[in-house]
């Protein structure tokens, strides 16, 4: 990070001086922007994922009105979590409809999306990934039969894994995301100009990643062949998130160990010192 902002930094905030660039979707990007805030960064928000309905929400509503056929409901985004809610009450469906399930949340913040409804959440993984929640659900779900929530472009971890363990598992298609045009000329004016340049630049999932790829125009050369990022260091939430991000060239800088929005910001902190 930049020397040139040396006085600055000695602030008693953490991030004073720091500037770093949130690409989370527009409606999402608060929680990562104040927590860095309080820290005293400088934000700078410019969406690199953009959510939108399905172009049908009919095999979703389907598998809503036949709730009572499953066993397990899996949600691995809040994302997936509030579509669904939307969807319940167009449907005018309530919480009772899934009092029966067993239901399933990837991490803390899932979790919190589908408890402020009022309804439990029975397996919350150790790590928020889809490798751990296989690894929580494995054993409890031959011969039972699960509805994934999710969005419409996922990895396959969870249904094939659960397949393999004996599961009938319906995946349906709460939202999708797609790259939010508008950002391109932002973005890269960003990286172009000093007084706008971010120090970070955070990563949140696979899809900011790939999005942040296209929007950028990185050819898969990588970081070292792109002027505009030199010097930036790239932050990721996860371990799947890193792995996106080398596989695109870009590499990794910083990693959280716990893989959420707190966690992300406490290993920013954690690069300064």
């Amino acid at each position: 990070m930049r020397k040139s902002r040396r006085d600055v930094r000695k602030s008693a905030k953490p991030l004073a001086g720091i500037r770093v660039l949130v690409g989370r979707a527009r409606h999402q990007a608060g929680s990562l922007s104040a927590e860095l805030l309080k820290l005293g960064a400088d934000v700078l928000e410019i969406p690199f994922i953009e959510i939108r309905k399905p172009r049908s929400f009919l095999p979703l509503d389907n598998a809503l009105k036949n709730l009572a056929a499953y066993d397990w409901l899996i949600l691995t985004s809040v994302n997936g979590a509030d579509a669904m809610w939307d969807r319940l009450a167009k449907l005018r469906l309530t919480k009772r409809s899934l009092k029966h399930l067993k239901i399933a949340a990837i991490g803390p913040a899932t979790k919190k999306a589908i408890e402020k409804r009022g309804v439990k959440v029975d397996v919350v993984p150790k790590e928020y990934v889809a490798e751990s929640v296989v690894k929580s659900l494995r054993k409890q779900v031959k011969g039972k039969r699960v509805l994934l929530v999710r969005a419409k472009v996922a990895r396959d971890v969870i249904p094939r894994e659960l397949r393999r363990a004996g599961a009938v598992v319906d995946v349906v298609e709460a939202y999708e995301t797609v790259v939010p045009k508008s950002s391109r000329t932002r973005l890269r004016a960003a990286l172009k100009n000093p007084k706008r340049r971010p120090d970070v630049v955070t990563f949140t999932s696979s899809s900011t990643v790939k999005n942040f790829v296209q929007l950028l125009g990185v050819s898969s050369r990588g970081r070292k062949k792109h002027a505009t990022l030199q010097g930036v260091t790239l932050a990721s939430i996860g371990p799947v998130t890193s792995a996106t991000l080398r596989e695109v060239g870009l590499g990794v800088d910083v990693e959280a160990k716990q893989f959420t929005i707190p966690g992300l910001v406490a290993a920013i902190m954690a690069n300064r010192k």
